[in-house]
Order: C-alpha cells, then sequence, then structure tokens
C-alpha cells in the first residue's frame, strides 16, 4: 500500500473512530444527565459513584470498540496474520505504548501509525469528557 493510500485509510478510520467517540460522548452525557436527575435523592457519596463509574463505563466501551476497529482492519488488511496480533498491536499503539514486540511491514507503519493519532485524539476527548463531567457535578470545588 502506497504512503498516500495508508494517509487515506488511516484518516479515514481516525475519522470514523472520532465520530463514534464523539457520538458516545454525547449519548453518555445526555443518559447522566437523565442519570443524576432520576436519582438526585440518593446519597451524595452514591450519586457520585453513579455518574463517575457511567462516564467512565462509557469511555471503557467507546475506546474498546475504536481498538477492534483498528484490529479488525489491519487483519482483514493484511498487515498482520492473525487477530491475536491485530488486537494487541492496536492496543499498544492506539494507547501509545509501542512495545515494539509487533511491528507491521514497510507497506502498513503509516497506517498503523494513525492508530496512534487516533488513540491520542480521542485520549484527549475522553479527558476533557471526565473534566467536564467533574466540574459540573462538582461545582463547589473549581478552583477560581
Amino acid at each position: 500500500m502506497s504512503v498516500f493510500a495508508q494517509l487515506f485509510y488511516g484518516s479515514a478510520l481516525l475519522a470514523l473512530c472520532s465520530l463514534l467517540h464523539v457520538a458516545c460522548l454525547v449519548g453518555a452525557a445526555a443518559i447522566l444527565a437523565k442519570l443524576a436527575y432520576r436519582h438526585r435523592d440518593l446519597p451524595a457519596g452514591i450519586h457520585s459513584a453513579m455518574i463517575i463509574i457511567g462516564a467512565v463505563a462509557a469511555l471503557v466501551v467507546a475506546h474498546t470498540v475504536e481498538v477492534w476497529i483498528w484490529a479488525i482492519s489491519l487483519f482483514f488488511l493484511g498487515a498482520v496474520h492473525n487477530v491475536s496480533d491485530a488486537v494487541y498491536f492496536s492496543l499498544v499503539t492506539y494507547t501509545t505504548v509501542g512495545y515494539g514486540d509487533v511491528v507491521l511491514v514497510p507497506e502498513f507503519r503509516v497506517f498503523g501509525a494513525m492508530a496512534a493519532v487516533t488513540g491520542m485524539l480521542v485520549f484527549g476527548l475522553s479527558t476533557a469528557f471526565l473534566v467536564a463531567i467533574l466540574t459540573r457535578h462538582f461545582p463547589s470545588t473549581r478552583f477560581h
């Protein structure tokens, strides 16, 4: 695969994962707002834990699906030889850990690197989401 094709397909997957992530965050925010209102009479600690656990659970689901999208793409394009290596490579690349024990052939290296770009972008969105949830849920703890 040419470098331009790798950039094109990698950018397409980045866009897909970003849209999926934003949709998950918007959906989670709406569900969490309803849960927070519906269960407002719970003790404060339980109420807070419910909101935080719900937010983290939504993020875990979103990130897991996105890692699988990259893994399936790598496998079906022939960049890796089995699903186990595809999932492993996708996870360590997406999280930018990058152990280097599974590497792609030169024809897919740029494409694989786009998984890291995707991970950095959506982890940034996830961090912003958690900060927004926490500052909205705990307004008295804001620093001025």
